[in-house]
């Protein structure tokens, strides 16, 4: 097998695997319609070369595999043409699983919210420690500059999506990655548009943790009922991490300051520069799941507090005329409560306003409608945008954010509907003063959101 043919190349996980192929020598090319830096850049400067569209004519006819992305579907001239000329072609998932996964100590972060956090931490432990692992993470931790590190290691540190893995393979893309430990932060519905019910999550979770070896390790969150009854059966070891007295690994001493907060586990004080209880949690897996490969605690504790944040995860993007702008890619109700919650602490004193963009595909339909008012309890006014891609979602099965804002005001806090990111942003600009605190939750790009929010402040 000599060259390798990527379609939808430029998705991060697509562009950083084919990358990686690059670089183990294969000949490897590429389609996608949409073909922009940085990622297109990246692959120029990789050798790699890229046609835009999926003209069945640009698939070289020399292609030995063809690499389908999770986007593709069927209707796609060169998905239809792979299939009519019977090329071999696997996911991405499965791709990972043959030339990079197999043979190693592989640990699987999984659960609906926290992953790329956990992944991040658990990667930079290991690096710090000089393990020198591999990573697939969804965001970009600042110690380690960039997402994905495919080199040669005995330990890969991959981000577990439960999301299916490609047309015609409807499993979450966790079953493929030939975990040895597993962590599962949390699990509550998401994914409407691929799963029926939290009982049609939970299997899927328990389709992974039938794979974990007897030689592996399984770490569950111990406060979590969701996650204890899917471990239920599992046949590989458990420890259970969390607050709760029945925790193996149990987080003791919890000090909330500021800028940082502490932590006691398995007898050793644990430091990390991010707040609230969910993060905590989210350390002490990373540090439990460390420990389980002997890395020495010094060097968990100086890792932990040396860990700089990952992008998009309350990240700061500009401080004008006194008020602070920050981003996040929370989309989920308990995502967005806790990182509420935990800029609550670190900005006491200041007026808090949330927005937020009804964007994922479970966000965007009315499974949260009941339960999404409560998430911003801890905001001083809030302003929901338009279900982004509104013609994709029958009405009936719509979330109504007319009605979720007038639930909030019904509360007396100042709630407001404006559909788009320029309506929000002259609604807004005249009532923040300076203290004040912006954060804006959306997985997308919000038309550009952040930057016309500084503009005008400015």
């Amino acid at each position: 097998m000599k060259h390798i043919h990527f379609l939808g190349i430029c998705g991060t996980a697509m562009g950083a695997v084919a990358a990686g192929m690059r670089d183990r020598g294969f000949i490897v090319t590429g389609q996608d319609d949409h073909v922009y830096p940085p990622m297109s850049t990246f692959l120029e400067e990789k050798g790699i070369p890229i046609t835009r569209g999926f003209d069945p004519a640009d698939i070289p006819a020399e292609t030995d595999l063809v690499v389908v992305g999770n986007a593709m579907t069927r209707g796609k001239p060169a998905v239809e043409a792979v299939l009519n000329r019977k090329l071999y072609y696997l996911s991405l998932p499965e791709t990972l699983k043959q030339f990079f996964l197999r043979g190693r100590h592989n640990l699987v972060v999984t659960g609906t919210h926290g992953k790329t956090t956990t992944t991040s931490l658990l990667a930079w432990i290991l690096e710090h420690a000089g393990l020198a692992p591999g990573w697939l993470i969804g965001g970009i931790p600042a110690n380690l500059g960039q997402g994905c590190c495919l080199r040669d290691s005995k330990y890969f540190v991959i981000e577990g999506d439960e999301y299916d893995t490609a047309f015609f393979d409807k499993r979450s893309k966790f079953v493929h990655y030939l975990p040895e430990l597993v962590i599962v932060n949390n699990i509550e519905f998401d994914h409407a548009d691929i799963f029926r019910d939290l009982d049609d999550i939970k299997t899927s979770f328990r389709r992974l943790l039938n794979i974990v070896p007897s030689e592996g390790m399984v770490l569950l969150n111990a406060d979590d009922p969701n996650c204890i009854d899917v471990g239920r059966t599992c046949p590989a070891p458990i420890v259970e991490v969390g607050f709760s007295e029945n925790a193996a690994n149990q987080i003791r001493h919890v000090q909330h300051h500021a800028d940082r907060s502490v932590f006691e586990l398995f007898g050793e004080t644990f430091e990390i520069p991010m707040l609230g209880d969910f993060n905590i949690r989210n350390a002490a897996m990373a540090a439990s799941a460390a420990h389980f490969y002997n890395v020495p605690v010094p060097a968990i504790q100086e890792a932990l507090r040396t860990f700089a944040g990952i992008k998009r995860r309350q990240e700061v993007r500009g401080f004008v005329n006194g008020v602070t702008v920050i981003d996040d890619f929370g989309h989920h109700p308990t995502a967005i409560r806790e990182t509420l919650a935990g800029l609550r602490r670190r900005y006491a004193g200041s007026r808090l306003w949330a927005i937020f963009e009804p964007r994922s595909n479970t966000t965007r339909r009315a499974v949260f409608q009941e339960s999404l008012p409560a998430a911003f309890i801890d905001a001083d006014g809030v302003f929901i945008a338009q279900v982004a891609r509104l013609e994709q979602i029958p009405e009936h099965e719509r979330l109504n954010p007319e009605k979720v804002v007038a639930d909030i005001a019904s509360t007396g806090k100042p709630a407001h509907y404006e559909p788009t990111a320029d309506a929000i942003v002259s609604k807004l600009v005249p009532l923040v003063e300076p203290g004040d605190v912006i954060v804006v939750f959306s997985n997308g790009g919000f038309d550009g959101i952040h930057e016309k929010l500084l503009k005008h402040l400015a």
